[in-house]
């Protein structure tokens, strides 16, 4: 891995639910654009020694850009966190998917299954399908929101492709 001053470094959290972060290279230490580097995180602004591994990627920059023109480029990151909690009764699985995203707030989506009587025994079945359908809805509701958001910021209306 080789980066420049100035190139944005992206790194992918270690856990299932944690946060991307991404930063700025401010130095780099290693011979020939090699780590360690130095990189002020966008998320918190502080510095942080860098030695990249599988969970990370370099985003080259314009040579001529400057750092300062980096960081108004990507401003920001953020992680938004999805919970699906079920509930099994009888035949009947419930799963109820809901977002919680900062600046979106707060989206609720609910999906079902029902077994077959004549099908075999399998729980695990009833939850993929509830959960699958949740999510499914919770993601649609996400698209109506991103709809009403572009037509109250334009004054028209909005179409997201999916």
């Amino acid at each position: 891995m080789k980066a420049t001053v100035g190139d944005r470094i992206i790194r992918a959290s270690g856990k299932v639910d944690g946060t991307v972060r991404d930063g700025v290279v401010t130095e780099v230490r290693g011979a020939d654009g090699a780590p360690p580097y130095t990189v002020r995180w966008s998320d918190t602004g502080e510095e942080s020694l860098v030695f990249p591994g599988g969970d990370c990627l370099v985003e080259p920059v314009d040579a001529q850009a400057d750092v300062a023109q980096v960081e108004v480029a990507h401003p920001r990151s953020r992680s938004w966190v999805v919970r699906v909690a079920l509930v099994e009764s009888g035949p009947s699985t419930t799963a109820e998917a809901t977002l919680v995203a900062g600046d979106v707030g707060s989206l609720r989506a609910v999906g079902r299954a029902q077994k077959d009587p004549a099908d075999a025994e399998v729980p695990v079945v009833g939850d993929e399908i509830a959960a699958g359908r949740a999510l499914r809805r919770l993601a649609d509701a996400l698209l109506g929101q991103a709809e009403a958001d572009i037509a109250a910021s334009t004054g028209t209306h909005g179409h997201v492709h999916t």
